[in-house]
């Protein structure tokens, strides 16, 4: 399968419009999974249902009239990571303008994912923040938070997507939990 998506990524790639047709069966399981396992934090009736987040993504990805560049299917899912980031803080930006204040509730970072409650508005865009500080300093570390946070892959996961060792992942992991509770802990006492 792998094979498989890699070949009508290059085909999409080189203008076949039809190539996206392809794709969507051949990745939508995994975008699926990857999507439920965030959602499944959010209040019902709030925000995307995981199906809606999924094909949003997959729009942002391949609907577009712009020639998508894409260098295999690690490059693929990082992309629909980052998408699914994206829609979230923007959908938490469209909920946030009619909740503004309330109660700002920070979360530890753990080794479950936990940076922040996907229904707390503050949070997710307090986290939106951080990483685009942390963006500057290490763009990869950003792409392993939205792998790992954004669409809730495991260390095994995120560390062939991202095409390094399981042990290089599980290192960078715990120093951007840690740098992203430190900034988000500023920010929140400013």
């Amino acid at each position: 399968m792998n094979n498989d998506v890699t070949q009508v990524l290059s085909a999409i790639e080189n203008g076949d419009r039809q190539a996206a047709a392809e794709l969507l069966p051949l990745v939508y399981e995994e975008l699926r999974r990857l999507a439920s396992s965030k959602m499944k934090q959010e209040k019902a009736g709030l925000t995307l249902q995981p199906t809606a987040l999924v094909h949003e993504a997959f729009m942002r990805l391949v609907g577009g009239e712009d020639k998508q560049q894409w260098e295999g299917r690690g490059h693929f899912f990082a992309a629909a990571a980052e998408a699914m980031r994206r829609i979230l803080i923007d959908n938490a930006r469209r909920r946030g303008r009619d909740k503004r204040g309330g109660d700002f509730v920070r979360h530890e970072l753990g080794d479950d994912c936990a940076i922040a409650k996907p229904d707390d508005l503050e949070d997710l865009l307090s986290l939106d923040e951080a990483l685009t500080k942390l963006a500057d300093e290490d763009p990869q570390l950003v792409k392993l938070v939205e792998l790992r946070y954004f669409t809730g892959m495991t260390i095994d996961e995120t560390a062939e997507v991202l095409g390094v060792s399981p042990r290089t992942t599980k290192r960078n992991w715990a120093y951007a939990r840690a740098w992203l509770q430190n900034e988000m802990s500023d920010a929140g006492g400013s």
